[in-house]
């Protein structure tokens, strides 16, 4: 099963548009920042090169997406990260022996097919029963890099200095339609490298660029 990853640029010509067809989701977000006491989506009111087109960045199929999450979970948990051909049950008995610090991860605690991380700094995702209910917890793009910077090395990534990210899908990918497939770099965490980069390829243009991460 396909996921993709998509960046939408946080600048007035998209953001102010009566058509903007992301109004609701940064109102339920800006809400719960504010609750939080952190500062609102920013909008920017001009990037250099940026429009209000919305891009795709990366994309990968779910399964390499937990296997990312189960490795990240095994290294905060000081526990050997080691390669497996599939998910099993030692990923889901890490989420229940670990749950408090797997809903503290802005990789972890997302749901696959909705949800957005946004360029606004705070520790552990947000969540309230609206966000909840619909694109799950709200991830911040800061989080979600430190993490990924967290995890590479057990990866064989030097976050410094990673290897090229693959290309982004060229379009939407149906839900039931494979990913694309997963560069052989000769490691046995080949799948998730390749997840790791299209993450990370997405968290530092969501910074760079002001631009909000969602999924489809």
């Amino acid at each position: 099963m396909a996921c993709d990853l998509w960046l939408v640029p946080l600048v007035d010509v998209l953001c102010h548009s009566p058509d903007n067809p992301f109004a609701e989701e940064i109102a339920l977000y800006d809400k719960a920042l504010g609750e939080a006491g952190l500062p609102s989506v920013p909008v920017y009111a001009y990037m250099p090169g940026l429009t209000g087109d919305v891009a795709p960045v990366a994309g990968f199929d779910y399964d390499a997406l937990h296997l990312l999450r189960r490795a990240y979970l095994l290294q905060l948990s000081g526990l050997a990260v080691t390669p497996v051909d599939e998910l099993g049950g030692d990923y889901e008995q890490l989420l229940e022996m670990f749950e408090q610090s797997a809903q503290g991860s802005h990789l972890v605690w997302h749901y696959d097919h909705a949800g957005a991380y946004v360029p606004v700094d705070f520790p552990a995702p947000l969540f309230d029963d609206q966000l909840l209910e619909g694109g799950g917890p709200l991830g911040s793009s800061h989080g979600l890099l430190r993490e990924l910077e967290f995890v590479a090395p057990s990866l064989g990534i030097d976050p410094a200095n990673p290897p090229a990210a693959p290309l982004p899908p060229i379009g939407p990918t149906d839900l039931e339609e494979p990913a694309g497939p997963v560069r052989d770099d000769g490691s046995p965490f080949a799948r998730e490298r390749h997840v790791w980069l299209g993450l990370h390829a997405a968290a530092t243009r969501s910074l760079a660029q002001g631009s909000m991460i969602v999924f489809s």
